[in-house]
């Protein structure tokens, strides 16, 4: 199922120029208790983790700063998501490196099904991808390639025939991240020769 805060969702992206000026990466929610002994306890309020990026601060030409008026106004601020490249972390493979089939396991077949949801794990955390990008996907059982379909808005991958008990289903691919706008205002300010600066630009991932 599509998480419902994709349900105001445009599948527009985040011009690349500003994204390549973010700052930012993953955030985890955790209770820290400390213990009469001086000891601590602690406990993880998510189950994974949300990223966050502020993409203003950095001089721009005021073209760039018109596109990034025009795609804020068009997004309604906080209202409607839209994708962002995370140059840092934006495939199933190292940085650099092309995607393959066998990048990452998705699944095991039962002899019945055929739906599979693209995940990249980092260790034992995997993290769902709802927005691949269209064409890069790749799809393996047992390190074979394999026929599919893909829904590049959600994620979802449906092979032509189900894989047998116990087969490895593994996928390569490029993601994008659902965003959103954390702030229903932009402060710019104009600094001369043909330059400015959007001083705040906050994004927040949009997850299940």
């Amino acid at each position: 199922a599509v998480p419902v805060s994709l349900a105001n969702f445009h599948e527009v992206s985040f011009p690349v120029p500003l994204a390549l000026a973010a700052t930012g990466g993953p955030e985890r929610r955790t209770d820290v208790v400390a213990l009469a002994s001086g000891a601590e306890v602690r406990n993880a309020v998510w189950a994974g983790s949300r990223r966050r990026w502020d993409v203003g601060s950095a001089a721009l030409k005021l073209d760039a700063l018109q596109d990034l008026v025009t795609f804020f106004e068009a997004r309604g601020g906080r209202l409607h998501g839209f994708r962002f490249r995370d140059a840092l972390d934006d495939r199933s493979c190292a940085v650099g490196e092309m995607p393959a089939a066998t990048d990452q396991m998705i699944g095991a077949g039962d002899g019945a099904e055929t739906q599979f949801r693209l995940v990249k794990a980092y260790g034992d955390y995997a993290r769902r991808i709802l927005k691949p990008v269209a064409g890069s996907v790749l799809v393996a059982v047992n390190g074979v390639a394999a026929e599919f379909n893909v829904d590049e808005t959600t994620g979802e991958v449906t092979l032509d025939s189900a894989p047998e008990p116990g087969a490895v289903v593994s996928a390569g691919f490029r993601f994008d991240c659902p965003v959103r706008f954390d702030a229903d205002r932009l402060n710019i300010t104009l600094e001369g020769f043909g330059a400015g600066k959007a001083l705040r630009v906050p994004l927040i991932e949009l997850v299940g």
